[in-house]
């Protein structure tokens, strides 16, 4: 019997030798060619980039894989618990792979049923990581092999924080950092038992526990991890029963930029930022950029433009509806399908039901859920002729002149667009201008652009006409000719010839520029010149000094990278952009110094690390780590200096006075010192006004996208300067009034702004000129430019390649 068992014995230990060697070798040649694990060491993966307002305000996000990578360290424990009691509750016992899970696992598949869970944490970095989802014995061995090697070579908490940043929990969210912000709009942080709970239900199966389409089975998956929770002793039962009994709560996040207002400023950041790292580090690198806006004044930028925009559309009548529906049983059906202008949000679709003489009958377009449909709810809504009384004037395709009531300006299953009125009482109706614009304002010591509007609606159209539309600046560039001639031995008080020119064209004919209205003033000093806005003394300054000489200027202050030295541009008729324009005014503003506009303070790498700063002024005694009575740290300002510091005064005290008695006297009522200048070409065809206090400079261009006369009255004082009132009364409001810097040395003398010769500070005419050391006004009358009022001066010939600047219009006009 004893020989029996010895022999059964030895069998039993022949095979159990056999199958450990089956099992060892079929385990080593599994172990053949298998992935890096190593490569987890530096494993970098794809980060949304986000894009912050000045003030730390989300503007906009950028991502592949919707993921923001947190340190286990920010992780809080009752999110790690939520996820561990539903994953691995055995995760920081084991050593990778759990047996018994296994084991059960093993069972069910050899009994012919499908491969089921029991991977462990571990097990679940190595098949998202390193492996394929494909469902078969062959990768759990490898995945049971790569977790044991993983394992060894990372801690716990390494392996946790990998897991956490990689899953895909739905909704386009990878990692529990970017599932929190769109589930719940919260930061892990300030997550709940019910909401932690939920989130680590998720991985198993995110569309299954979708909380649109399945809100039991969420509900359901949720409180079978918070049993799990309470089972574990994460958290008591009570808190557990408390946390069962809550609603899921879920708090869509809405997509898209997030500061309002913003759309074009974050689309010329998103922009800037590939033309510098490129796409991939855009949508992947999980930069964290912190932009120049100021989201107050961004709002009244847009609210500014906005304003102007209608106010000058809604003259010229109504253009006719947005589209027309054939209204059946539902009429929200039809209104759904059209695109309502995202980016403005006060203004709805609205489908016409019926109308009569003197009221319309609208039905308003659903608001959409947070699911993205639209919801079950039809809201109608009344707009009186009293409301729609701009759209009488007929200015439709075949159909103009006048109306006179309400249902000949719209009919049945007309879609147009609707406004609350400020009272609450009723709707007005609407329609997007066609006439476009943009508004830059800037910080004149540091190129900071604080708020950029580049047109009405971003969702009407995506040119941004800030940066992106090239158009003649006219009267606004003659400043810079100006600056020029001061900065090169004239002065404010130097007397030009404003009298008709005439200039051979280099064809046989003559270019004979005029001012606004035709009139001439005779002699006048430069300071009236600018302030009336003359443009025969501009062409005859320009000829005296020599237009190479105003081109050096115009492309050293940055208007233009090479500037055709001819006359003509001289009067603004070369093509600019309002951020150039606004950045040349910021050299005059800022005392002279060069400027490089910025949209973007710093940006850091996904570690935290600045990789751009735009302001690189050195303060070598501003990181000192304590008080020793030594000097006040200074910072060291290296920019060039491209205009002399009293020259830049002498401008801005001209251009103070367009404000004060000359082509912008509407700005006048800002009550704070301010200079600027207006700017409007042929036909009215662009408007133009730039303008600055000491700290802010703003500019504005108003026109249509294909140049097209706006209109007799449609000036740079009449249309462009209102906006700059309207947008700086709020820019400046709160803050006290600064008076412009007179830098040292200047001698402030009275002199009569008609002759420019020294008088007493009595009269009507005197005004108060600052003079460099050395100069002053003169002792004798001299009148630069004086070849008769009618003569055609000797110069020279304009080129043909002027030719285009010409027929184009000389710009200037007012």
């Amino acid at each position: 019997m004893i020989r029996l068992l010895g022999y059964f014995f030895g069998i039993g230990t022949v095979f159990a030798l056999l199958v450990a060697g089956g099992v060892a070798f079929y385990v080593n040649s599994m172990s053949q060619d298998l992935p890096d694990y190593q490569v987890l060491a530096k494993y970098e993966p794809p980060v949304m980039t986000r894009i912050h307002a000045s003030d730390g305000g989300l503007m906009a996000e950028y991502a592949k894989q919707r993921r923001l990578y947190l340190p286990i360290q920010a992780i809080p424990q009752r999110l790690k618990d939520a996820f561990l009691s539903a994953e691995d509750k055995n995760f920081y016992e084991h050593h990778g792979v759990d047996l018994e899970g296994i084991a059960r696992a093993a069972l069910v598949y050899v009994k012919g049923g499908p491969m089921q869970g029991g991977s462990t944490i571990t097990q679940q970095v190595a098949k998202n990581f390193l492996l394929t989802n494909e469902r078969s014995m062959e990768r759990k061995v490898k995945e049971a092999i790569l977790s044991l090697r993983i394992e060894q070579a990372y801690s716990k908490d390494r392996i946790l924080e990998l897991y956490l940043n990689e899953i895909y929990l739905g909704m386009g969210s990878y990692g529990v950092a970017a599932a929190s912000l769109s589930y719940f709009n919260k930061s892990v942080s300030e997550l709940e038992i019910q909401e932690v709970a939920y989130l680590a239900a998720l991985p198993k199966a995110p569309e299954n526990y979708n909380p649109f389409r399945n809100p039991d089975e969420a509900i359901g998956r949720r409180n079978w991890v918070i049993d799990r929770m309470a089972e574990n002793g994460a958290i008591t039962q009570e808190a557990a029963d408390e946390a069962k009994a809550t609603p899921l709560g879920i708090n869509i996040r809405p997509s898209g930029a997030y500061v309002s207002s913003a759309e074009y400023f974050t689309e010329e950041v998103r922009r800037e930022i590939i033309g510098r790292y490129g796409t991939t580090a855009l949508y992947e690198g999980g930069l964290s950029i912190r932009t120049t806006l100021d989201p107050v004044m961004q709002v009244e930028a847009r609210k500014s433009l906005q304003r102007a925009l209608l106010q000058f559309d809604q003259a010229r009548g109504y253009r006719g509806p947005i589209s027309t529906a054939e209204i059946g049983g539902d009429w929200g059906e039809p209104l759904a399908k059209v695109e309502a202008l995202s980016d403005v949000p006060e203004w709805r679709l609205a489908i016409v039901l019926a109308s009569t003489d003197d009221s319309v009958s609208v039905g308003l377009q659903p608001g959409r859920e947070a699911s993205g449909k639209f919801g079950p709810e039809r809201d109608m809504a009344t707009i009186a002729l009293a409301d729609m009384r701009w759209a009488l004037r007929q200015n439709r395709e075949g159909r103009s002149g006048s109306v006179r009531t309400a249902d000949q300006v719209l009919s049945r299953g007309d879609i147009v667009y609707v406004e609350k009125k400020d009272d609450g009482d009723g709707y007005r109706l609407r329609q997007p201008p066609k006439v476009q614009g943009a508004l830059v304002a800037m910080d004149p010591h540091t190129g900071r652009v604080m708020a950029l509007a580049g047109g009405f609606s971003y969702a009407q159209s995506e040119f941004n006409r800030a940066t992106q539309a090239y158009r003649q600046p006219g009267s606004s560039f003659k400043p810079i000719v100006y600056a020029a001639a001061l900065d090169n031995g004239y002065t404010p008080a130097s007397v030009i010839m404003d009298a008709p020119i005439s200039i051979p064209d280099g064809n046989g004919g003559y270019w004979e520029p005029k001012n606004y209205g035709g009139e001439s003033a005779g002699p006048s000093t430069l300071r009236l010149g600018i302030e009336k806005s003359r443009n025969l003394m501009t062409v005859r300054l320009a000829r005296d000094m020599g237009m190479d000489l105003v081109a050096g200027y115009a492309e050293r202050f940055g208007i233009y990278n090479k500037m055709l030295p001819y006359l003509p541009m001289a009067l603004g008729s070369g093509e600019t952009t309002v951020m150039r324009m606004v950045s040349a005014y910021s050299v005059m503003a800022n005392g002279g110094r060069s400027i490089e506009p910025s949209l973007i303070d710093r940006i850091q790498d996904r570690y935290g690390r600045t990789v751009y700063k735009h302001d690189n002024r050195k303060c070598d005694a501003c990181n000192d780590t304590a008080w020793a009575d030594q000097a006040e740290p200074e910072l060291v300002d290296d920019r060039q200096q491209v205009l002399d510091p009293m020259t830049a005064y002498q401008i801005t005290s001209m251009m103070e006075g367009v404000v004060q008695r000359g082509t912008a006297t509407v700005v006048k009522e800002l009550g704070v010192p301010v200079a600027g200048k207006t700017g409007t070409t042929n036909d009215e065809k662009d408007s133009w006004f730039v303008g600055y206090t000491p700290d802010l400079v703003t500019g504005i261009y108003l026109g249509y996208d294909n140049p097209t006369p706006m209109g007799h009255g449609a000036s740079g004082g009449g249309f462009a300067a209102p906006v700059f009132v309207d947008f700086m009364k709020q820019a400046l409001a709160g803050k006290p009034a600064v008076d412009f810097r007179i830098p040292d040395g200047m001698t402030q003398i009275a002199v009569n702004r008609k002759t420019g010769m020294a008088t007493s500070s009595e009269g009507s005419d005197a005004v108060i000129e600052a003079f460099k050391p050395g100069t002053g006004p003169s002792d004798s009358y001299e009148v630069i430019g004086d070849d008769g009022f009618g003569g055609a001066p000797t110069a020279q010939a304009i080129s043909p390649q002027a030719e285009q600047a010409i027929v184009s219009g000389a710009g200037g006009l007012f």
